[in-house]
């Protein structure tokens, strides 16, 4: 297996090259998102904050704010009506996957066609944790991981059998388990308070400006390159073929 170490060897030289500006201001390379961000006239409500410089457009935006929204058929409404402050937390989260142009250090690609891309482990502020899962104290979802199996046989997500429909802290005990879980560990609960400069934001004042662009800044400096983050995933996947 020498000769395995030597590829090892060889990757970590050519591909130690580190991110600085290229993870900023960046898009994901994803369904709904812009090629680059930039202003928009307008977008709407809760996307709102993000006008000025967004990765999603003015229809996605409205998308993004439906019941049962067109840019993944996915259903607020599995197990019945979601109380009013908890829709909005994951109206504001969409918003912030689709439109955010900050989340570059946590960009990862999906397989290895290079043609996806995912954020993975974003975090979130302890507040934006807290808060959300509060308001969510009293909706009914029927798992905890939004990413797994569902019932798409009438063309939007419906719960599967013998996933029951329970009351949210039932599948996430606590802030950390809604904020990291429900979307396959896109987000990390953060221990960090806003004021610190060290968490993302899931929605923010835009009066105040986005506090994500200095946060994004801190993070990238010592964020591997998204093309090493490719090259690195693809060379983990084909290990078990050389073993």
């Amino acid at each position: 297996m020498e000769w395995l170490w030597q590829i090892l060897l060889g990757l970590g030289t050519v591909t130690h090259i580190w991110a600085g500006d290229e993870l900023l201001n960046v898009c994901m390379k994803a369904k709904h998102h812009k090629r680059e961000p930039g202003p928009e006239d307008q977008l709407y409500e809760e996307c709102g904050p993000w006008k000025d410089n967004a990765c999603c457009t003015f229809n996605t935006s409205w998308e993004a704010h439906l019941d049962v929204s067109l840019l993944y058929s996915f259903s607020l409404l599995h197990c019945g009506l979601m109380m009013p402050d908890c829709q909005k937390h994951f109206i504001q989260a969409v918003c912030f996957h689709e439109c955010s142009p900050n989340l570059g250090p946590w960009i990862q690609p999906v397989g290895l066609s290079g043609q996806g891309e995912r954020i993975l482990d974003a975090p979130l502020c302890r507040e934006d944790c807290e808060q959300w899962w509060a308001d969510c104290h009293t909706s009914y979802t029927c798992q905890s991981n939004w990413h797994g199996s569902w019932d798409w046989s009438r063309g939007k997500s419906r719960c599967p059998a013998r996933a029951p429909c329970h009351p949210f802290p039932h599948y996430f005990p606590t802030p950390a388990d809604l904020c990291e879980k429900i979307w396959s560990n896109s987000f990390k609960a953060s221990p960090e308070r806003r004021a610190s400069g060290r968490c993302l934001q899931k929605w923010f004042e835009p009066a105040q400006g986005n506090p994500n662009v200095a946060v994004a800044r801190l993070f990238a400096r010592s964020a591997p390159s998204r093309e090493r983050s490719c090259i690195l995933v693809a060379f983990s996947l084909s290990l078990p073929f050389f073993s």
